[in-house]
């Protein structure tokens, strides 16, 4: 377990034998003279869920907005599913992306739409030649997984905020992606239904076997999902290791996070 300052070295793969679904190698993000993003070495393996933590402005979601794409490195090597995306083209990124799924904070929701309307959209547009009842059985089977199947024919806003998450999940989840990223997946949640949310991540991860990476402030959410968790301090990989390593940390800062 890393618990200083220095950079964590990557191209190991975990425990149970994992190979790496996304690699970074001294990535580098800034915003003018704000370095947010100063020299970022991590690995995430298959099947894996790593989750995030740091304080605020640390480049928790400029790290997971790079892995999707959202936002483009200034220096560094960025591997997805053994891809070097800087060599890719504007073409075989879209295929690269479809296979990566974001939860946003607020689930980026369409209220206009029903439930089972939210959930066909991103089917339509990224397959658009996929047959009607092709289309059905993946909503429904979405739904299901995510424990919504009574609440296909409502509004976004007739849900209350877990199951918002959880219908934000379903439309995520819809395409089968390879990797999940979640952007603080149980903010603004009261805390059983966070450990919910926290037990449907490792729920659809099996499912679909996915890989996550997880931002979160919420420690009960990291200590339920984490196989692994990574602190991110001054734009680096601070300290590496599991929930019970990191919170014995010889390093008061480290520990902080835990109490």
């Amino acid at each position: 377990m890393t618990t200083d300052t220095r950079a964590i070295e990557i191209g190991h793969d975990n425990k149970q034998g994992g190979l790496a679904v996304v690699e970074m190698e001294h990535v580098k993000k800034s915003f003018g003279n704000n370095h947010v993003l100063r020299d970022i070495n991590l690995v995430v393996h298959k099947g894996e869920s790593l989750v995030i933590l740091g304080q605020s402005g640390t480049g928790k979601s400029v790290l997971i907005k790079c892995i999707v794409g959202l936002v483009d490195p200034d220096d560094g090597k960025l591997v997805i599913l053994g891809q070097d995306v800087s060599e890719l083209k504007s073409k075989e990124l879209i295929e690269l992306r479809k296979k990566i799924g974001f939860l946003f904070q607020s689930g980026a929701l369409y209220d206009s739409m029903t439930v089972r309307e939210n959930l066909e959209f991103p089917l339509r547009r990224q397959i658009r030649s996929t047959p009607k009842e092709t289309i059905d059985s993946l909503v429904k089977e979405a739904m299901r997984n995510v424990g919504l199947a009574e609440s296909i024919d409502m509004t976004p806003s007739e849900l209350s905020g877990g199951m918002r998450k959880r219908l934000g999940l379903a439309r995520t989840l819809i395409l089968k992606p390879e990797i999940m990223l979640y952007d603080e997946p149980t903010t603004g949640l009261d805390p059983i239904t966070s450990k919910e949310i926290s037990s449907l991540i490792l729920e659809v991860q099996k499912i679909y076997d996915t890989s996550s990476v997880i931002i979160t402030h919420d420690i009960d959410c990291a200590r339920r999902t984490a196989n692994r968790i990574i602190v991110l301090k001054d734009g680096i990989c601070a300290a590496e290791g599991s929930y019970a390593d990191l919170a014995k940390s010889e390093d008061a800062w480290i520990r902080s996070f835990f109490e």
